[in-house]
């Protein structure tokens, strides 16, 4: 009999095969203690054990002669990577970048919290360790955690994450650690505490796995060119209340100027995106539940520390979580589409998703800007 002895899968068809051995070699020995007495019974039931642990040595390769059959059952098991369900081959243990990443940053532990911290030796903050860990293996991350959470490859979700992926958190993203294995992190929690692991104690909103060194790989997004078309950035530079398009109602102006400066953002895009999102509106509520000028969810609207019904708070949290998508992403349609579909849509289709109500959002922002797509 050939045996495959690879795999959970062939450790279950070498169990049923030995047990179908098992089987055949103490039933005839049963029937012949039931009818000469319990002294053979014995005998021929120990034979059979025997019989069937030696089947199953071989099989397995175990090199235990006399061994118990669950012993020798548990080596095989063990050697298919099937005990409780753990894989033999820990991702921590193959000496990759991320593996060795954890490694050096678990030499910041203890190290307290510094807001914009870089020196290990006067503190570090969240990306400032996540940076100085992969620079430490020579890898060059971004220095915000907005930025370091979008290099490298997406990971799923945590089910799927490995010793060294970064975890980050907010939307926009304002923090971020080392996964280390078994829903534990390595990180610069805040002011106050130290680099430590703990517990990853919310749903990461970005997981990636970073490159090995020579710099990170940025994705690719279809339909990702320039960050900002060049017709927007001109529009943008000009004076405190410049690139503010004639048809936005003059009470709005100045703070889609303000917002706009404050953020980086193009006010002809900030607008655009108020123009199309609520009519310039401050009471509008859609059937989802998006309140204001510029439509905000109010779960979006929290984590933007921001009153979605205050006019000037909206677009100023307008403007910073699309200034974090344009970084994101790299690109203004893509930015665009984030901001209507959520950037987990952008990420998971690579691209615009192949949403109606959202490629035509994109087409009609961007009309109203006065760029092409």
């Amino acid at each position: 009999m050939s045996i495959d002895v690879s795999g959970p899968a062939a450790a279950l068809a070498r169990i049923g095969a030995i047990q179908s051995r098992f089987a055949a070699l103490s039933a005839p020995a049963s029937a012949t203690g039931s009818t000469t007495g319990s002294t053979t019974s014995g005998a021929a039931s120990a034979t059979g054990v025997s019989s069937a642990t030696s089947l199953l040595s071989a099989a397995t390769g175990a090199d235990a002669p006399g061994t118990s059959f669950d012993a020798v059952l548990g080596d095989a098991l063990t050697r298919a990577g099937a005990v409780g369900g753990a894989a033999t081959d820990d991702p921590a243990s193959d000496g990759g970048v991320g593996a060795r990443a954890v490694a050096a940053g678990r030499k910041y532990l203890g190290v307290p919290y510094v807001w914009g911290g870089t020196d290990p030796a006067k503190g570090l903050d969240c990306s400032g360790l996540v940076q100085r860990a992969y620079a430490d293996v020579g890898v060059r991350l971004p220095r915000v955690a907005a930025d370091q959470a979008r290099v490298g490859t997406a990971v799923p979700d945590l089910a799927h994450a490995r010793p060294g992926d970064l975890v980050a958190f907010g939307s926009p993203v304002d923090h971020i650690g080392i996964y280390v294995g078994d829903g534990k992190m390595l990180v610069a929690p805040r002011a106050g505490k130290d680099v430590m692991v703990q517990d990853v104690y919310r749903t990461p909103t970005a997981i990636r796995r970073v490159s090995e060194p020579g710099g990170p790989v940025l994705r690719t997004y279809a339909g990702s060119s320039s960050t900002v078309p060049a017709a927007l950035a001109a529009q943008g530079a000009a004076g405190s209340t410049g690139g503010v398009p004639s048809w936005v109602p003059a009470q709005w102006r100045s703070l889609f100027a303000t917002a706009a400066a404050r953020h980086g953002v193009p006010a002809a895009l900030l607008a655009s995106v108020a123009r199309a999102e609520s009519g310039f509106n401050a009471g509008a509520v859609s059937p989802a539940g998006a309140v204001g000028l510029m439509q905000l969810m109010p779960s979006t609207a929290r984590g933007l520390g921001v009153d979605p019904r205050d006019p000037a708070q909206a677009v100023d949290g307008a403007a910073r979580l699309l200034s974090s998508h344009l970084r994101r992403f790299g690109s203004t349609p893509l930015a665009l589409a984030a901001y209507n579909a959520g950037p987990g849509a952008v990420e998971r289709y690579a691209g615009v998703p192949p949403y109606r109500e959202t490629q035509q959002y994109v087409q009609r922002v961007l009309g109203y800007a006065g760029v092409g797509a």
